[in-house]
């Protein structure tokens, strides 16, 4: 079809000719709603965004001389990370001396990665960079399993919420009497000091 053809084919249709394959011989049209096309591949888009799971790296940061409960704490944050499906970055500072005893920060490392052995797994064993020492631990679980877990439960705790609202209270004891409240008259006494 001419091209004048197909303009005014367009334009009487009220559509937009949108040329599809310019480099096709010969080039290939198409009678459409641009507006509503490109309404709709936004929308693809966002969907495509929405599903795509994005893999985060956290960091967290020991000293090798670090007290048990201090060790405690950050290990939960560790375990909360490995949960939510993110990498853990373990980074061990040392400072002046501490930096000749390199074993101190490589045992933690590793009791760390026993304790937290169900939830991850080492993803880099740990290196010595400069005044750091560094592991990489991965997630047993992928992000998206972590997500969907997550969004199970919630639904979850919701649906449960709303039972319990939902079912009627049942009160065994008798009903109190619905008499109006006695009004009393507080007597207040002013004296004056003369």
């Amino acid at each position: 079809m001419r091209v004048e053809d197909a303009l005014r084919l367009a334009a009487e249709s009220d559509l937009d000719l949108v040329e599809v394959a310019p480099m096709a011989k010969p080039p290939v049209a198409k009678l459409m709603d641009f507006g509503k096309f490109k309404y709709e591949a936004a929308i693809k888009e966002r969907e495509a965004r929405k599903n795509q799971v994005n893999t985060v790296i956290k960091e967290i940061k020991f000293r090798p001389k670090i007290d048990p409960h201090d060790y405690a704490t950050k290990k939960g944050h560790v375990e909360r990370f490995l949960k939510a499906g993110d990498k853990v970055k373990v980074t061990i500072m040392f400072r002046g001396r501490e930096q000749s005893r390199p074993e101190l920060g490589y045992r933690l490392l590793q009791r760390l990665a026993g304790d937290i052995g169900d939830l991850g797994f080492v993803e880099s064993t740990p290196k010595q960079d400069g005044r750091n020492m560094i592991m990489v631990i991965g997630p047993t679980k992928k992000k998206a399993e972590a997500k969907a877990e997550q969004r199970r439960k919630r639904e979850g705790d919701v649906a449960a919420a709303a039972a319990s609202s939902a079912a009627p209270a049942t009160d065994t004891t008798a009903p109190a009497e619905t008499t109006a409240p006695a009004e009393t008259a507080v007597e207040t006494e002013i004296t004056t000091a003369e």
